[in-house]
């Protein structure tokens, strides 16, 4: 695990919700929103990797694994990487006091952050947070509305998640995991940003996900801040 502006300095590379009527409906469950951003090129990734998997067979938790790309040039250009990936996780570094972004890092509902192959830390963590309790959110598979509620300072981004729910085993040939195949889950395919929520009821349409991949909202304060309420369906 290394903050990026730390190796730009050194030059050392280490890297350590009832249902709509457009499809299936959301689990209206609160959720807690657990973020990992990782590399395939990152020797310290797979262990948060796994932590994540395991993560995702807790009731009431959304786990969601971003691809950064800022690793790709080590010699292994990561097969799930988008910048936009990158740029959420360069979002949270003001908010969570942070000098650079790294990986392995988690992001627990954008407010608390540790380093995700720390399985210790993370359980601590995870014991301290709640489930949301922002609005209401009903998501079917091409519409999302969201319900009326408090915002706590300004109208926040509602952003559109798509993922792949399964296990995908990737064989590395290169970099500082070649020779490994490595598990992930809840892999992000796609980051959209809907528009904003500014406290009343209010509903977005979208192109529902390809087959194989599920859907996700999560509404946010804008810059890396809290997130307020998610689904998943």
């Amino acid at each position: 695990m290394r903050q990026l502006a730390r190796l730009v300095v050194t030059g050392t590379v280490m890297c350590v919700t009832a249902g709509a009527s457009h499809g299936a409906p959301s689990d209206n469950r609160p959720l807690t929103v657990v973020e990992l951003f990782t590399s395939q090129g990152c020797s310290s990734c797979p262990p948060a990797n796994a932590n994540l998997i395991n993560l995702s067979k807790r009731d009431a938790v959304l786990t969601l694994s971003f691809a950064v790309t800022y690793w790709d040039y080590l010699g292994w250009k990561d097969t799930f990487g988008k910048q936009e990936f990158s740029d959420r996780q360069i979002a949270y570094e003001a908010p969570l006091h942070q000098s650079g972004p790294f990986t392995p890092q988690m992001v627990v509902n954008g407010t608390k952050t540790v380093v995700g192959n720390n399985l210790s830390e993370l359980t601590a963590l995870l014991s301290t947070v709640s489930h949301l309790k922002g609005p209401a959110i009903t998501l079917g598979r091409s519409r999302t509305e969201i319900g009326h509620g408090d915002v706590p300072r300004t109208a926040a981004d509602v952003w559109l998640i798509q993922y792949d729910p399964n296990v995908i085993d990737v064989p590395i040939a290169r970099g500082e995991n070649a020779g490994s195949t490595l598990p992930h889950i809840h892999v992000v395919h796609a980051l959209k940003r809907l528009g904003q929520w500014d406290g009343s009821s209010t509903a977005f349409d979208f192109s529902k996900a390809p087959d194989g991949l599920r859907t996700a909202i999560l509404i946010q304060e804008p810059r890396g801040g809290p997130i307020l309420a998610a689904a998943t369906d």
